[in-house]
């Protein structure tokens, strides 16, 4: 049995009774006890519920109430989403005996849809960048070179699902903590429109900012998973109330028709990217046009105004959920965490104020854009993932993020691998969408993984 079936692929095989959910799951805590002492990608492995999860699942297939397609699928939650039960820290020293009594919201619903959970994966503290190397628990490493940065925050899923620890895990995204580490561990990860999957039973960043979304090897994959993660929930305040569409209707459909605008100044001049990642997105763009869709280069703003308007808001917001514990347990945090959300402290309230009102108009311009388009491709990151012992605490605020702009905006985003640079490790690119235009999202990128034979390669490490 392979350990690198997708989720799309497990799921056929588990529905035709070629494939048993108990022994998916064994080969993957196996895989977990042999790589992961290298990756750091879990806090907590729950093998007693995972086994428990898989024999249900086992149980329903042999009889043909088998759930859906995530039915028997390993799966694993970064440890900011609650868990019943079961220990959930954000990473931190403040919360390293934190027992949950409910599960989030997302949480249960993947439950719901059958997956087996293997236990509670690496985040950067509090889900604010990192790494960091005084927390009770080391960062998670990269699977293509275990010396190598994984982005952050979603850290131990971008690596596990990488190294085929897991077929999918939960990611959470503030200015792009699923799709950096999705972009420098070669996987997919989408952040969704904002309100469009619940964050109640998240541990908060900033509020205003914060998304809930999957990641996977596949595109195909994280539409799987976002079926059971979307949907209206009363106990998150910006929670949208409207129909979840299929959101794999459109795969295999190609690109034809579709209107797509590449941000060229926003990895060239703005803050120029690497040339292998400038040839992935040129290929990519080239790709596009074969097949038929329309590709024009557009301008926004400068990368840096959204980046401004989205880090001051960062701050402030999380300064606000930490004020009280700040106070009384400043040196608990990590350095990397309270240095940067002590910054708030020197922040006026006359310039969050205009942070507000450039937001706005920056999310009018975004969406004047898009009334003419279906897509907005940039650069997801830099270039390959750097060493973990060169990024600083203020690595990832000395120049404006690729990621960001769509967190502002609250706009869809998907990052997939474009290829691979000089040092052997991922690039990627990023598409996004109008408000709700995942399937549009999905339809591109699966389109695009598809041609494409960065799929077929997976880190050494992982056999």
């Amino acid at each position: 049995m392979s350990a690198f079936l997708t989720i799309a692929e497990a799921g056929r095989r588990i529905a035709a009774r070629q494939l048993s959910p108990v022994e998916l799951t064994k080969m993957h805590l196996e895989r977990i006890r042999r790589l992961d002492p290298q990756l750091h990608a879990f806090l907590l492995v729950t093998e007693e519920r995972a086994l428990a999860d898989a024999s249900a699942a086992e149980a329903r297939q042999m009889s043909g109430q088998r759930r859906g397609p995530l039915d028997g699928i390993p799966i694993a939650h970064k440890d900011i989403y609650n868990t019943a039960g079961i220990r959930t820290t954000a990473h931190s020293k403040l919360l390293q005996d934190n027992i949950p009594a409910r599960d989030a919201h997302t949480v249960g619903k993947w439950a719901e849809a059958g997956t087996v959970m293997l236990g509670k994966l690496a985040t950067h503290e509090f889900a604010f960048g990192g790494p960091s190397f005084d927390l009770p628990w080391p960062p998670a490493r990269n699977p293509w070179n275990t010396d190598h940065f994984t982005a952050g925050s979603s850290s131990g899923t971008g690596a596990a699902v990488a190294a085929g620890l897991i077929l999918g895990g939960t990611g959470s995204d503030t200015g792009g903590s699923i799709r950096g580490p999705a972009a420098l561990c070669g996987i997919a990860g989408i952040k969704p429109t904002y309100g469009l999957s619940s964050r109640a039973g998240i541990l908060p960043l900033a509020f205003t900012l914060d998304h809930a979304g999957p990641m996977a090897w596949t595109a195909e994959d994280c539409a799987l998973l976002l079926q059971a993660m979307a949907g209206h929930d009363p106990e998150d305040p910006a929670s949208v109330d409207r129909p979840v569409p299929d959101f794999t209707a459109g795969l295999g459909t190609g690109v034809k028709g579709l209107r797509i605008g590449v941000v060229r100044h926003f990895f060239e001049t703005d803050h120029r990217a690497s040339d292998a990642t400038r040839a992935g997105i040129d290929a990519a763009m080239d790709f596009f046009r074969q097949e038929g869709a329309e590709v024009r280069e557009i301008t926004l703003s400068p990368a840096a105004d959204y980046h401004a308007v989205g880090y001051l808001l960062m701050i402030t917001e999380a300064f606000a959920l930490h004020a009280p514990w700040m106070r009384e347990r400043f040196m608990d945090y990590g350095e990397l965490f309270r240095d940067r959300v002590a910054l708030a402290a020197t922040v006026s309230g006359p310039d969050i104020v205009q942070a507000v009102r450039r937001r706005r108009v920056l999310c009018r311009e975004m969406a004047t854009a898009m009334e003419k388009l279906d897509i907005i491709v940039s650069a997801s990151q830099p270039g390959e993932a750097p060493r973990i012992d060169a990024v600083t605490k203020w690595t990832n605020m000395e120049k404006p993020s690729f990621t960001m702009p769509f967190n502002v905006t609250g706009f869809p985003a998907i990052s997939v691998c474009a290829g691979f640079g000089a040092g052997g490790l991922p690039v990627a690119l990023q598409m996004a969408g109008k408000p709700f235009a995942e399937p549009l999202l999905f339809r591109a990128a699966h389109a695009y993984e598809t041609a494409m034979p960065w799929r077929d390669r997976r880190p050494a490490m992982a056999g």
